[in-house]
């Protein structure tokens, strides 16, 4: 009897230390998947960027705080698209699902569209795709700075760019050949799209409109007034993503300037924008786009770098650009 007694007790005492090691096991599997989760999670700031004369290519910068930047060197994207092959203005998103689309302008005049490709690495692209968004207006000069977003509610994209469409416009201070207007269509997959519509006509010249949502039926137009002297960047404001947009706010830089776009930073959001007379790049930094305060002082964009967009990229996937630039 007292036998069967120690062996029962010698038995439930494996079995204990047989289950403390798997919940220690378990325990440990979930401390390094929650350490890897955290390590893995830590996204990167990336700007994409060209080169002048816009021949290249895609490139990109990096930057863990979103103000001091460096290069990825190479080109990671060749342009294959339109009368001049150019790849200016490169915009990109990254979806939910973790692909990152891009549009970009195509020639400086000649094309009814824009280039559109897609990507889940940065590295290896779809084929490239012209989206003829003016196919309907042969007369338009040209298709500008096209700048994707991405509507989380709607689940779908809109493109907005600028195009000159001679005599639609009352005409101002610039020539016929260079009143642009801000245009726009949506699309879910970049196969169906719809009709090009005007999103804003604030009457005068207008290029390089970025969007930004700030909460929901809230958004903010950046875009380049460019009229003669003018050339700087004013703010529009609306309750929906389509508009109607308020009538353009006093410039809140100096003039010269385009190509904005723009990054949030805790309850901050940044202005960067290419101040292409001085061959910098300048910043403001605003939290109701109402009140700036400039801090091109603050930041570093290596020389050389023209503008595209700022967006967000795993700190693992910035990494393996890196090396693969190496090669």
């Amino acid at each position: 009897m007292r036998a069967f007694i120690v062996f029962s007790i010698y038995k439930d005492t494996i079995l204990i230390i047989i289950e403390m090691k798997k919940l220690r096991n378990t325990l440990a599997a979930i401390g390094i998947l929650f350490l890897a989760s955290c390590g893995g999670s830590k996204d990167y700031y990336m700007f994409t960027s060209f080169h002048e004369p816009a021949d290249e290519g895609l490139r990109y910068l990096y930057s863990e705080d979103g103000m001091h930047w460096d290069s990825i060197p190479g080109v990671w994207l060749k342009p294959e698209l339109g009368q001049h092959q150019l790849m200016r203005d490169p915009s990109m998103v990254r979806t939910p699902d973790g692909t990152f689309h891009l549009v970009w302008t195509t020639s400086w005049k000649g094309d009814l569209g824009f280039g559109y490709a897609h990507s889940k690495d940065l590295v290896h692209w779809s084929e490239q795709q012209m989206i003829p968004v003016m196919a309907d207006e042969p007369t338009t000069v040209n298709v500008w700075a096209p700048e994707i977003f991405y509507d989380d509610e709607s689940e779908q994209f809109m493109v907005v760019w600028a195009s000159c469409v001679p005599g639609r416009f009352e005409k101002g201070i610039e020539e016929e050949e260079n009143n642009h207007r801000l245009y726009y269509i949506t699309t879910r997959d970049f196969k169906t799209v719809s009709k090009t519509k005007v999103l804003y006509d604030p009457g005068f010249s207008s290029i390089d409109a970025v969007i930004v949502k700030r909460a929901k039926n809230d958004y903010v137009m950046v875009l380049k007034d460019n009229t003669r002297p003018e050339r700087n960047l004013k703010i529009a404001f609306a309750d929906s993503l389509t508009g109607p947009y308020s009538p353009a706010s006093q410039p809140f830089t100096e003039s010269f300037v385009e190509g904005p776009t723009v990054e949030k930073i805790g309850e901050d959001y940044l202005i960067y924008f290419d101040v292409y007379k001085k061959k910098i790049y300048g910043a403001v930094r605003t939290k109701d786009f109402r009140n700036f305060t400039d801090i091109t002082n603050d930041i570093s964009v290596p020389a050389g770098h023209k503008h595209g967009t700022i967006f967000k990229a795993p700190e693992t996937m910035v990494k393996t650009l890196l090396e693969e630039s190496k090669k």
